[in-house]
């Protein structure tokens, strides 16, 4: 979103017959206010939400889910205050979004991985995961997803070299990363959160049917044993054309008298 909202302000520029040499008038470096505060929009939104969750149920994980997104307002505004210096990997404004962008990297890492992914369990039968995994069938992809969700965390290292690819690029090819890892994160935190509705019984892997276990079973037993229409014994067709023939055999009687 924050990409295409930057891009649809340097389209307005480039065709404004006021404005020369839009790639300059209106880069980052000239108006990172404004692209600040385009770029903090969703961590705003979801930083006021989880105060807001915070405030209704008191649990501490909300004010740590908060402090993830108030770190990534503070990473956002020296990103763009650095842009705004010298645009150099050099300087105090260079030093200070280095050192934010790592502690929010690492804090958002941590969260993914013991939040939204629940690693890391003790006793897992597979080392760094979880206990319960459903795609049992691919485990070396859990371990994949780690590597690459820690890795892309850290995309904003791209920025570093001076020379190379123009900068315009390499944030487009950043935000591309973002949202496949966003995809790759999303696999594993719908498994998470579908594993945590069934262990508070607010789903259920299979839904039961609509018998007992003891009379399946009791089914079972007699399932050799039929009648000489040759439906099973016990079975509920075979009660219901008892039912019928007992009612047929009275009303005969009563036509009779």
């Amino acid at each position: 979103m924050v990409v295409t909202q930057h891009a649809q302000t340097l389209v307005r520029s480039a065709y404004d017959p006021n404005v020369q040499e839009a790639w300059t008038t209106c880069s980052t470096g000239h108006n990172w206010g404004y692209y600040y505060v385009l770029g903090v929009l969703p961590f705003l939104a979801r930083f006021v939400q989880s105060l807001r969750r915070y405030y209704d149920s008191r649990l501490p994980t909300h004010l740590i889910n908060a402090g993830k997104y108030g770190m990534g307002m503070v990473y956002y505004f020296f990103y763009y205050f650095w842009r705004h210096n010298n645009n150099q990997p050099s300087g105090y404004s260079f030093v200070l979004w280095v050192l934010f962008g790592t502690i929010y990297s690492l804090y958002a890492c941590a969260w993914d991985f013991l939040m939204d992914w629940s690693l890391f369990q003790r006793n897992a039968r597979y080392p760094l995961l979880r206990k319960e995994v459903m795609y049992t069938g691919h485990i070396p992809l859990y371990y994949v997803a780690f590597i690459t969700n820690f890795l892309l965390r850290f995309s904003w290292l791209s920025y570093f070299p001076t020379g190379g690819i123009n900068i315009t690029v390499r944030t487009f090819i950043a935000a591309f990363l973002e949202i496949l890892r966003r995809v790759q994160w999303n696999f594993y935190r719908l498994e998470n959160e579908h594993l945590g509705n069934m262990d508070q019984y607010r789903a259920t892997r299979e839904v039961p049917l609509p018998y007992s276990d003891a009379a399946h079973a009791h089914d079972e037993d007699d399932e050799e044993d039929r009648d000489e229409d040759g439906h099973p014994q016990g079975s509920w067709l075979r009660r219901t054309l008892s039912i019928h023939s007992r009612r047929s055999q009275s009303h005969a009687v009563e036509e009779a008298t």
